[in-house]
């Protein structure tokens, strides 16, 4: 195996995985090591990598040839593509030892900020040394970060106490919000907890629009309520609506009521609307402007940072007011069309009105058969008055249109134990 004696197992998280050819099957989230009856340091058995659509499948460190920095790289060998499951004498290193708060045997207390694994000469891994900062008042300095010996520090076996989130947070800081919520998902509830109230507000609010219902609701429930309603606050409203519809009626009041008024309004409107229909599933803040807005204005507009590609695909042009319900809705400009035409040209002169819009009523059938007909990637929504009320995107489409479960990871189907021309990489 090309790879240094000793590596720091954070500094692998994330790192890409390749094939023997060169193509990249996956990302390191975690290594896996197998405690021993002995005093002897948990023996490494292999590594779990995130591979597309979410599933996280375990690769053998017999099967790895290569591991530095920047990449991971596999030997030639049938990859086992079963999800990991973790077994009783196994251990994640990353997901039970990062943030533990330990003793050395000096008597120091402190927590753990990286564990590293060490090649033998007869070529076993092991976990050798971890990394301890020093625990010290809150008005103090960092402590000092001590690398030892895995015997030299008390507290490593067991379950551990309630712990801080710093280290496991730094590891996952870089991750889409889809695969951190992937990320806490294999986390036991109350770690997930801890490291989800740790999240800001917006990063918690990405985070939860990518979680299954069920666990939505149980991170939300764990917030005190003031904490909750301001990540209602950042959530977009029909994200917002949606995870309150899985709340009871009493309890949606509550956290309306802490929402601020402006942030709580769009949100109340969606949730009039029966569940199924271009009401229950359209986003109330499309990009809105009036036909004396220019090309280079809308042009700005959609390059704002926080537009989702399918919000951004287009500009809905219609009288004041600009919120919704608007004045009356005019038509709409696509980003291409914008392109195509001079800065200096008003919107109102390349509005394009030939396709007729969704009532609030229209039901998610209809509205996938329209949105394929015309291959559009958003679909205005007016009320009887001719008032754009929002708009449907192809995002809300496929999220209302999957199982109720798609976001689970255990609730998708197993895919074949083994695939032929790929890796072996089962743990056991």
């Amino acid at each position: 195996m090309s790879t240094p004696n000793r590596v720091y197992i954070a500094r692998l998280a994330g790192v890409a995985v390749f094939d023997p050819n060169g193509d990249q099957v996956g990302r390191v989230r975690d290594a896996v090591a197998r405690t021993r009856p002995t005093q002897r340091p948990p023996e490494v058995v292999g590594l779990v990598a995130e591979m597309p659509m979410r599933r996280r499948i375990f690769l053998s460190i017999n099967r790895i040839t290569s591991i530095d920095p920047d990449a991971v790289v596999l030997g030639s060998g049938t990859l086992n593509l079963r999800r990991f499951e973790k077994r009783p004498n196994e251990l994640l290193v990353l997901q039970e030892l990062l943030d533990r708060r330990v003793q050395l045997d000096t008597g120091q207390a402190g927590s753990v900020v990286d564990v590293a694994m060490e090649c033998s000469r007869g070529g076993e891994w092991a976990l050798t040394r971890v990394a301890v900062r020093e625990q010290t008042s809150r008005l103090a300095r960092r402590g000092h970060l001590h690398q030892v010996e895995w015997d030299r520090v008390r507290g490593l076996g067991g379950l551990a106490d309630s712990r801080g989130t710093a280290n496991l947070l730094a590891v996952l800081e870089d991750m889409r919000p889809a695969d951190l919520a992937n990320a806490l998902q294999d986390l036991p509830d109350a770690r997930r907890n801890e490291v989800a109230a740790a999240l800001d507000d917006e990063r918690l609010a990405d985070v939860l629009g990518e979680l299954p219902e069920h666990d939505q609701v149980e991170i939300l429930a764990a917030l005190d309520r003031e904490r909750a309603a301001d990540v209602l606050e950042e959530m977009d409203p029909d994200d917002a609506a949606d995870l309150l519809n899985e709340l009871p009626p009493p309890e949606q009041d509550v956290l309306l009521d802490l929402m601020e008024p402006d942030e709580a309004t769009p949100v109340r409107q969606l949730l009039r609307y029966a569940s199924g229909t271009a009401g229950s599933v359209m986003t109330s803040e499309p990009v809105i402007l009036p036909p004396d807005a220019t090309v280079a204005e809308a042009l700005a507009r959609i390059r704002e940072p926080q537009l989702s590609p399918a919000v951004a695909a287009q500009v809905f042009v219609t009288r004041a007011p600009l919120t919704t319900p608007t004045g009356r809705y005019l038509g709409m400009v696509h980003f291409q069309a914008l392109l195509r035409e001079p800065p200096a040209d008003l919107l109102g002169g390349i509005v394009v009105n030939d396709i007729d819009p969704l009532r609030p009523t229209t039901p998610l059938p209809e509205i996938t058969r329209r949105m394929a007909t015309y291959d559009l990637v958003a679909m205005p929504v007016v009320d009887r008055s001719m008032r754009l009320v929002g708009a449907v995107t192809v995002d809300d489409v496929l999220d209302h249109s999957l199982p109720r479960d798609w976001r689970d990871r255990d609730a998708g189907p197993t895919a074949p134990a083994t695939d032929e021309g790929h890796l072996d990489g089962g743990n056991g």
